[in-house]
């Protein structure tokens, strides 16, 4: 029996639906309604539209392979409580069966095979071995955490003869826990959202990924609005969680028996909860509702119009609107960040877009750029070539920026909005080799300033507080020997991507950064690294895009083309997926709006921008190091 189970039975599910579900091989099946009024679908509602899969049960007298198939296949639908998929099981198996654990992500999907190895000599029972290639794993708390090994997953199903009706059935008494799904299934069935927390000691909003189904819960029967909700009054994920805290005291619940959760008319919701919210004050109130407004808003592309908190006898805790919340935004940057860069002579240029203007144009950067795009010389130092850059950085409000001398030995701080005094920090790298030394620094959204310093002899991660006096050396656990090559700090300021170098490949990894000791001049460290982009062997460049989303570069294992793709902290791959390839990338740059292009440097075409919607295309032949502030 040498046949690819998982893929055989993939190829019959697809034919069957085709053929409109007609097969008894298939345990999946779309339904759609044939009757019924026509109703307005709200925002709430969208994911509700989709087709709805069924599970089959066995048939009487089903093999052992028949019932190994359908189980797999049924665990792939929206049955309440999976009672279809617990009719493959035993009845002691079906009551201790907890769908809910964990699901665990296969790349093709599960593969049995049969393996009589430890079986009686009778035929009495009948084990199967599944395997896969795994991909990843969704825990209780709904986070995706990338599988760590490359190790095949390797588990078994067994099964006894049980009486039933027609005699002796096939059922599985043993198996694994929790979901078993390829990974088109799951990128079917669930969506990634980010809830939402306060950083530690402050009011900035951080977000925390997780996977919640795209239609109603099996287990819990809840919509995904309602799920959504109760993700964030569970409280953080267990990476997040020691940097950042909920609003939401301890124990709040939604209300008893709330189950659909919808926004009116007006794009507003109303949430009741439990008891342990009843007597919280308007400040603290109004700061839980924030944290369920920006969450809410990855679920509807219209704009959440304002969030309601009822107290479990009905009565109101506290309204806030959509403008109201903007005082807790993560990323309190201006709506229109800029997009700069550095000429051929190294200084630094911004660029807009607009007709081209002469006056611009005779102080604009070197080389020629298309004339949808404006390029200009900022104030101050770094525009004057006082000080020639290599790679440079922008703080968030627009008003400095830092950047690495051309041999990449010094880093220097200047204002960039008026002829201010450029400053030589005291951060320096000893490195003998130019292509060493320090990496492109970058701000988080507190105002400290991060670089690494890549000297062989001793690299280090550093942080200026504020930008200025002396540097802090930031410990950086788990790294085991590897050395970082470039630094990309969030907004929020509490997670940072590292580009890793270790055995010859460069790796993208994720880490949480903790303070300690006295808030005005903490103990700063990273740790807990976690991958950033596991499916790349090599990754070129990265940059922030978004709240948890990356732009990354680089090649895939064993992979010829570089490619562009879009990533979610916690590793999994974001909903835009890949974009369109660009010529040698070594520097890209992206915007937490992502109405905004990418801006991109080229080996070959210079600095290169892609509008949404739109094809790369040439900004400016000649510079480098495009950033956005961050």
């Amino acid at each position: 029996m040498g046949v690819d189970r998982g893929r055989d039975r993939g190829r019959r599910l697809r034919s069957a639906a085709l053929l409109g579900c007609g097969g008894m091989l298939v345990a999946g099946c779309a339904s759609m309604p044939d009757s019924g009024d026509v109703h307005a679908v709200q925002a709430s509602q969208r994911a509700d539209s989709q087709v709805q899969v069924y599970a089959v049960p066995p048939r009487e007298g089903a093999a052992a392979d028949e019932i190994v198939d359908g189980f797999l296949e049924a665990m792939t639908s929206d049955d309440p409580q999976f009672a279809t998929a617990r009719k493959y099981l035993t009845p002691q198996a079906a009551r201790g069966w907890k769908p809910d654990q964990s699901t665990t992500v296969l790349a093709d999907g599960p593969n049995p095979q049969p393996n009589r190895v430890n079986d009686k000599g009778d035929s009495s029972s009948f084990t199967f071995t599944v395997t896969g290639k795994p991909v990843a794993v969704v825990d209780k708390q709904h986070a995706y955490q990338p599988a760590r090994s490359k190790a095949t997953y390797n588990e078994t199903i067994h099964l006894v003869r049980q009486s039933g009706p027609g005699g002796k059935e096939w059922r599985i008494d043993s198996l694994p826990e929790g979901l078993l799904l390829g990974q088109s299934d799951f990128q079917r069935i669930y969506r990634s959202v980010n809830k939402y927390y306060f950083a530690a000691g402050q009011d900035r909003l951080v977000a925390d990924p997780v996977y919640v189904r795209q239609r109603n819960d099996p287990e819990t029967q809840m919509n995904l609005v309602t799920q959504t909700v109760m993700a964030v009054l569970d409280g953080p994920t267990n990476w997040l969680r020691p940097v950042v805290a909920s609003r939401f005291p301890s124990g709040t619940a939604l209300k008893e028996g709330t189950k659909s959760l919808s926004f009116d008319d007006r794009n507003a919701l109303k949430v009741p909860l439990n008891e342990r919210a009843s007597n919280v004050g308007g400040t603290q109130c109004r700061k839980m509702a924030a944290q369920l407004l920006f969450t809410l808003r990855d679920l509807t592309a219209t704009r959440v119009g304002q969030v309601e908190l009822d107290r479990a006898n009905g009565s109101q805790l506290c309204v806030l609107g959509g403008d109201q919340a903007e005082d807790y935004a993560p990323d309190r940057t201006s709506t229109k960040p800029g997009q700069y860069f550095l000429d051929a002579q190294g200084r630094l240029a911004r660029m807009r877009a607009g007709a081209r203007d002469s006056a611009d144009a005779s102080e604009s950067a070197d080389g020629d750029t298309d004339s949808d795009v404006v390029t200009e010389l900022v104030p101050g130092p770094f525009g004057r070539l006082e000080q020639p850059l290599r790679t440079v950085a922008v703080d968030r409000p627009e008003r400095r920026a830092a950047g690495v001398s051309t041999d990449g030995r010094s880093l220097y701080v200047a204002p960039i909005v008026t002829d201010g005094e450029l400053v030589k920090t005291l951060v320096t790298s000893k490195s003998k080799d130019s292509k060493d030394g320090l990496s492109a620094p970058s701000w988080d959204g507190r105002g400290d300033l991060w670089v690494a310093d890549r000297d062989p002899g001793q690299p280090r991660l550093l942080r200026l507080d504020h930008g200025a006096g002396q540097p802090q050396v930031v410990d950086v656990a788990g790294l085991n020997g590897a050395h970082i090559d470039q630094v990309r700090m969030s907004a929020d300021g509490v997670r940072i991507a590292l580009l890793v170098t270790e055995d010859g490949h460069t790796t993208l990894r994720i880490g949480r950064v903790e303070r300690i000791g006295d808030p005005e001049h903490p103990q700063v460290s990273v740790v807990e690294l976690r991958p950033g982009a596991p499916q790349m062997e090599d990754v070129t460049a990265v940059s922030w895009a978004g709240r948890s989303r990356l732009v990354v570069v680089g090649k895939e294992s064993g992979g010829l083309q570089q490619q562009l793709r879009y990533m979610q902290t916690d590793g999994s791959m974001a909903a835009a997926g890949n974009l369109p390839g660009a010529n040698r990338v070594t520097e890209i740059a992206a915007a937490d709006d992502e109405r905004l292009p990418l801006v991109a440097h080229s080996r070959e075409d210079g600095i290169v921008r892609l509008p949404p919607g739109a094809t790369w295309k040439t900004a400016v032949k000649k510079g480098s190091s495009p950033v956005y502030p961050g």
